[in-house]
């Protein structure tokens, strides 16, 4: 036990000696875990919005400006014989733009308070919804091809855009988090390297004197691990901080609700403690592995 304790003392002393390393470690380490940790979370948020997408068996049918009432009233008519349609419900544009005006607020309402009537820039549109999901393709075809109608908000079109956002998000991120991780382990390498200059002569002696080589190493496991352990609870704070912040401004300027971090901050926490250790240990292994094999003198003269 005594042993135990020895051994993680001289791990954190460590740590203290070379403590400007130290810092340049975490900083690497902790961007590391904030752009992985953010391109997680953008994926997450991606998902959930093309399983939205995709659960949507309804679309907008907007028809043309200015088109009268009757032919509006008539293009909706045609809709509704259609065969894949379960609902076609009329929203007239003077509805849309109260609509509008209340989603913006009564601050911003007034910029608006004079569209309404002959001056209602908005088009009169149609909601529709679906009783078979797999001819919506089909059934938004048929909608387009009906006099009067302009427009179709074809989800079936954002969830592609989406998927290729994702991807693309994934690609740069992957190549983008290896540099980093490849960065991290470089200068957790090189501060622990440090540490063994600096102790040469100590690790020297208690190999003379029959100290074995996990005896030698764990200490500056331990070094590496602390540092993992210091950026992987930095890095859960500041991700969680901006993406709260983000959220926030998200929700008050779009229609689009991330998902809360409240349901993934233990899960994104213990990750990032566990990802934050192995690339520490995996530091101490890795610079400390090659100097073991030396004896005697070959130490002192690193």
């Amino acid at each position: 036990m005594k042993n135990l304790r020895y051994l993680l003392r001289e791990g954190v002393r460590n740590i203290w000696s070379n403590r400007t390393m130290s810092l340049a470690s975490v900083g690497v380490l902790v961007s590391c875990l904030l752009l992985t940790g953010a391109a997680f979370l953008f994926s997450l948020n991606i998902n959930a919005a093309m399983k939205s997408v995709e659960g949507n068996n309804s679309v907008k049918v907007y028809m043309k400006v200015n088109l009268p009432v009757l032919s509006s009233v008539k293009a909706g008519q045609e809709i509704k014989k259609l065969d894949n349609i379960k609902s076609c419900k009329f929203i007239p544009k003077d509805q849309a733009i109260e609509n509008v005006m209340g989603m913006l607020g009564e601050k911003n309402a007034n910029l608006l308070s004079g569209m309404t009537g002959k001056d209602n820039p908005l088009p009169d549109a149609y909601q529709v919804s679906f009783q078979d999901l797999s001819k919506y393709k089909e059934t938004v075809s048929q909608i387009k091809k009906i006099s009067g109608v302009e427009s179709v908000n074809d989800y079936s079109d954002i969830a592609a855009k989406l998927t290729k956002v994702d991807h693309i998000i994934s690609t740069v991120g992957f190549w983008v988090i290896l540099l980093l991780s490849l960065v991290s382990l470089f200068i957790i390498s090189n501060t622990i390297r440090a540490t063994m200059f600096s102790r040469r002569l100590e690790i020297n002696i208690m190999k003379s004197v029959g100290a074995t080589n996990w005896f030698v190493r764990v200490p500056f496991i331990v070094e590496g691990v602390s540092i993992g352990l210091v950026s992987g609870l930095l890095g859960s704070f500041l991700l969680q901080l901006l993406y709260g912040s983000l959220t926030r401004t998200l929700t008050s300027i779009t229609m689009f609700t991330p998902l809360p971090m409240d349901a993934l901050a233990a899960s994104i926490t213990g990750w990032f403690i566990l990802a934050g250790c192995l690339f520490g240990a995996l530091g101490g292994i890795i610079s400390i592995g090659r100097y073991l094999k030396k004896e005697g003198g070959d130490i002192v003269d690193w």
